[in-house]
């Protein structure tokens, strides 16, 4: 719809890869709807994953004995946080919708974007016991996990080898972004897109094109354990 803002934090290194053709058509797509579109590509831009005391710009609150998440807290409030999580966060801010975009591994994001989540979405920023899941400080926004797989649909079945898909998406989903208040869509998977035909290859691009045309009309799932484990 026109006038809302999306942010695609994308994790893969091949921009012709699966996963950038689905964020290219999301970026298409969105964009033709008239949604201003960010995209922060984080291998691209060389994001740096780790959680350390460089985050934090100034004197520490306690210099005797480092606590990466007292700190950052602190420096949240008095705006001492390193230039790129303040880029990230203003981004997030701004944002309507967040899309992560990027391949599962080990059954989870990679190690970048789940970087991302513990500099970016500090203590102060993104929740604030006891603001937190329906109270979450990013209640007002909306977020969908986009992502492939290298199994089938089938491992991914409930009482398959790999186990049901929700259950790989409870911390992602739950602990990550319901947390921090942000309302979550149904997640789009492509199972293994490096196993099929061409032509199933385009038939799931497609589909995800066909899914973001009526995107903003989707309602989010329901957070809880029951949408994850029943």
């Amino acid at each position: 719809m026109a006038g809302r803002k999306v942010l695609i934090v994308y994790a893969h290194q091949e921009p012709r890869s699966f996963n950038g053709s689905l964020k290219r058509i999301a970026v298409e797509e969105l964009s033709k709807q008239g949604c201003s579109v960010t995209v922060s590509d984080l291998y691209a831009m060389q994001f740096e994953p780790r959680a350390t005391r460089n985050d934090v710009v100034g004197c520490l609150d306690n210099s005797e004995e480092f606590n990466y998440g007292v700190e950052t807290w602190e420096a949240y409030k008095r705006g001492g946080l390193s230039n790129d999580v303040i880029e990230e966060q203003k981004k997030v801010q701004e944002a309507d919708l967040l899309i992560f975009q990027f391949p599962l591994y080990w059954f989870s994001m990679p190690a970048i974007m789940k970087g991302w989540m513990d500099r970016v979405l500090v203590q102060g920023f993104a929740h604030e016991f006891p603001n937190c899941y329906d109270s979450g400080l990013l209640k007002n926004k909306l977020a969908m996990f986009s992502f492939t797989t290298g199994g089938s649909e089938e491992m991914y079945a409930k009482g398959s080898i790999n186990g049901d898909i929700r259950y790989l998406l409870w911390p992602m989903q739950h602990g990550i972004m319901h947390f921090c208040g942000v309302k979550v869509l149904a997640p789009h998977i492509c199972f293994a897109p490096e196993y099929v035909s061409e032509e199933k290859r385009k038939e799931m691009l497609n589909a995800w094109a066909q899914r973001l045309k009526t995107l903003w009309k989707e309602e989010p799932i329901n957070c809880s354990p029951e949408w994850y484990f029943q």
